[in-house]
């Protein structure tokens, strides 16, 4: 048990302190335990705590009703993940105003090579459900294995969640509440399922107020745990452009599949594509060029082919060393290659055009 997880629950706990502000109390501190033993004319000193969040800070039912938590999350085995943590989830760790604190149901890797959230309108057309569906399938008949996030929403969401149970991909339900409750109620099933095959995540404790701000909230997750975001009809005001907002403040890609420009449902994706703020998303295969995804059958292929590619010296050596260590940056494989970035760049071009190595952003590379 965290000897320390009473004082991580409690601080996020306290009234309007926010995930931004509470990583700067903790960071002045040194610790997470010290807050709640630091004077009250102590904590008024640090930048952005007033009196007010001070009080809350000295004010001991934040920490009694952490150890209610505790025994809530103890009663109904769930995991907990402070940001500080080893196993928080990376992606979501790297987004700053990413939450202090994760309460999980179920058994999934989080940080799984490829992930993308799934995002859309809770009143889906048949053809945006049958869109979701054929591009999950077929990233599953290509042979990649995905961690599939979403929000557990009608619609879209549900959809996305189902097509990954079906198709043995894990899944990710992010909850803008506490996981003593379910919302929707329609929807128990499909959690327990994905309990089974993936998780539940939520950065709510129990008994909290299932409100629509913490809906808003629950976005920034959705985006930050993922390398992109995929929109799948929306309306011009819909939460599932806000998702893509944010993740692109996040600088993670978005892709957005096209629709009718007379349909209401399209015009959150056609506005996302038509300002580049998203991917245009026709078929698989361009989700998989956008993010870089190799197939497997892609990669048997090449592989076979690449023994009739003629290549120098150091052309080698950088494919040897690709090989092992896998995706890298230029720099990187400049030092590990002893050649200089300058008659690299050259040779890592040549390797480009031969179909040897992929360039990615980032200025990084790796072998097709």
């Amino acid at each position: 048990m965290d000897k320390q997880l009473k004082y991580k629950i409690a601080i996020t706990l306290i009234p309007d302190i926010g995930p931004i502000l509470a990583k700067k109390v903790i960071a002045y501190v040194g610790s997470i335990e010290g807050i709640f033993s630091e004077k009250k004319r102590n904590l008024i000193k640090i930048p952005g705590i007033g009196e007010y969040l001070a009080n809350g800070i000295i004010n001991q039912n934040v920490l009694e009703r952490a150890e209610k938590e505790i025994e809530f999350i103890e009663k109904f085995s769930i995991e907990s993940f402070f940001y500080l943590d080893k196993n928080y989830p990376e992606r979501l760790k790297q987004c700053n105003d990413a939450p202090v604190l994760l309460y999980s149901k179920g058994k999934t890797n989080f940080n799984a090579a490829k992930v993308i959230s799934v995002v859309g309108t809770r009143t889906a057309t048949s053809y945006g459900k049958d869109i979701c569906a054929s591009l999950i399938s077929r990233l599953a008949e290509k042979g990649h294995d995905i961690l599939i996030v979403s929000g557990l929403a009608f619609g879209i969401d549900i959809t996305a969640h189902k097509c990954a149970l079906q198709n043995n991909f894990k899944t990710v339900a992010v909850l803008g509440h506490g996981l003593d409750i379910i919302y929707p109620a329609a929807h128990r099933n499909i959690a327990k399922e994905i309990v089974g095959q993936g998780a539940l995540l939520t950065e709510y404790p129990n008994k909290s107020v299932c409100d629509k701000y913490n809906f808003v909230m629950r976005n920034r997750i959705v985006a930050g745990m993922a390398d992109a975001t995929l929109v799948i009809e929306s309306t011009e005001k819909g939460g599932a452009l806000i998702t893509a907002k944010i993740a692109n403040s996040y600088n993670r890609d978005v892709l957005a599949v096209l629709g009718k420009s007379n349909d209401k449902y399209s015009k959150g994706c056609n506005y996302l594509i038509k300002r580049n703020l998203a991917h245009l998303v026709e078929s698989v295969e361009d989700i998989e060029y956008v993010l870089g995804w190799d197939t497997v059958s892609q990669k048997k292929e090449i592989q076979a082919s690449l023994s009739f590619v003629p290549m120098n010296e150091n052309e080698n050596k950088i494919f040897q060393l690709l090989q092992k260590e896998g995706e890298m940056q230029i720099d990187l494989i400049s030092r590990k290659t002893d050649i200089p970035v300058h008659v690299l760049a050259a040779l890592m071009l040549n390797l480009e055009f031969s179909g040897v190595v992929k360039f990615l952003p980032g200025n990084s590379y790796k072998i097709l």
